[in-house]
């Protein structure tokens, strides 16, 4: 459904079509804008720009909505587990059992990564951070599995997207134990795709290792929050890339290569050191008074977002999992929880933070959960990346897909010098 809308420009009137979504803002196409009227319009870090039509994720930040494929991020969570959340972003239905028996079987026996991934990693320093093995590892799958790099293959595309979702666990777990100095473990198919992931980071082969299911279960969980966020810097530097027509492999690359950025994937780790820096409870309000100072260069991080101005949904699930895996630990007394617990109320109450809409989000908790379950925070990013990979390919495929799409070119405000002649050296004073 669309309507018109007009701008005046120069006294002369121009019209513009304006789309409506199914839920959310309309938009105004300004696609032809400069065809009309010889101006682009000006967006800074396109927050007003709607870059795409999708069909795959939507947040209302206003409300603190984040819906998957129309689902609710908490009745998915709560409900179901990951790889049924992978199937939902890709088909665009959850699964009936068959299909999820199937989905599941595929992927499982996707795992193992070619031999010869082995010998890559030993190019590394064993101190390189993971997220730097990992956007390097991800590209190089381009290199390995030349039969699903066409793009134009329906086929070759299927086979690239469940190559990545299952593999991204085997390459995030080599990462960590090539960044420890521990040998690799292979995937095992008895056990689920979370459990399978913690097995290859945890075990060793001297002793046998037993998956504890609540750790699991939580860790599945943080994955469904983190599978998709609708056109964020990451998706939407998958989708820029695979305008180009670079295959799969690449684009997930560069999408986790934007990911690496401490103000997209890097904030939970920024959070904890936070709380780290905090330190004990009686020291937040001098903290608190740092971040209102608008001198002092401390930021408090974990609170807000660019695109909720209400409570992360997220948040709230991941408040309840962070519970659950220090009680399971037995983790009672924890300082980063008590700075936590105590510095959320405190944000929630204070008028500052409520003027500001400075709600706590999903990186306040998921660090801390991280950290309890024996993960280092270099490995916080990667597990993102691994849940965000789906996403990630859900809408490269969408893109492809859309007869629409075409490179992504976008312009510019031109401020530097005018035209000018070239000077010789010797002319030049």
């Amino acid at each position: 459904m669309s309507s018109n809308s007009t701008l005046s420009v120069d006294n002369k009137a121009v019209d513009l079509a304006v789309k409506e979504g199914t839920i959310g803002p309309s938009v105004i196409d300004i696609s032809k804008l400069y065809g009309q009227t010889g101006m682009f319009t000006y967006d800074p870090g396109f927050t007003s720009t709607a870059s795409c039509e999708s069909k795959i994720t939507y947040i209302d930040g206003d409300k603190g909505v984040l819906l998957y494929r129309g689902y609710p991020i908490d009745q998915l969570a709560e409900h179901g587990d990951f790889l049924e959340t992978c199937y939902l972003l890709l088909y665009g239905e959850l699964p009936t059992a068959a299909q999820k028996a199937d989905f599941d079987y595929r992927v499982t026996r996707h795992t193992m990564v070619h031999d010869q991934m082995n010998r890559f990693f030993t190019g590394f320093r064993r101190d390189a951070h993971p997220m730097a093995i990992m956007v390097a590892c991800v590209g190089a799958l381009s290199a390995f599995y030349h039969d699903s790099t066409d793009i134009s293959d329906p086929h070759q595309r299927m086979v690239a997207s469940m190559r990545m979702i299952a593999k991204m666990p085997t390459l995030a777990a080599m990462a960590y134990k090539y960044h420890v100095g521990q040998p690799f473990v292979y995937p095992q198919n008895d056990l689920d795709y979370t459990s399978n992931f913690l097995r290859m980071c945890f075990a060793v082969p001297a002793e046998e290792y037993k998956v504890n299911p609540v750790l699991s279960r939580a860790l599945d969980r943080i994955f469904i929050l983190h599978a998709d966020h609708e056109q964020n810097a990451s998706t939407s530097t998958v989708r820029l890339a695979g305008s180009s027509g670079a295959n799969p492999f690449a684009c997930i690359a560069a999408g986790i290569a934007c990911l690496w950025g401490p103000a997209h994937g890097g904030a939970n780790e920024a959070a904890l050191k936070m709380l780290e820096e905090i330190g004990t409870p009686d020291k937040i309000p001098m903290y608190i008074a740092k971040a209102k100072d608008k001198n002092d260069p401390f930021r408090l991080m974990g609170f807000g977002h660019r695109v909720y101005k209400n409570y992360d949904p997220r948040a709230r699930i991941m408040q309840k999992t962070t519970h659950e895996v220090l009680s399971e630990l037995g983790i009672k007394d924890d300082p980063l929880l008590d700075v936590a617990m105590e510095l959320e109320q405190i944000a929630l109450k204070d008028d500052y933070f409520v003027e500001k809409k400075l709600y706590p989000n999903i990186d306040f908790y998921s660090g801390i959960t991280l950290k309890a379950m024996g993960f280092p925070t270099s490995m916080f990013t990667v597990l993102f990346a691994l849940a965000r990979t789906v996403g990630w390919i859900a809408q490269w495929s969408e893109m492809i897909e859309d007869p629409s799409q075409r490179i992504g070119r976008p312009r510019q405000l031109y401020t530097g010098s005018p035209e000018r002649d070239y000077v010789t050296v010797a002319q030049r004073g």
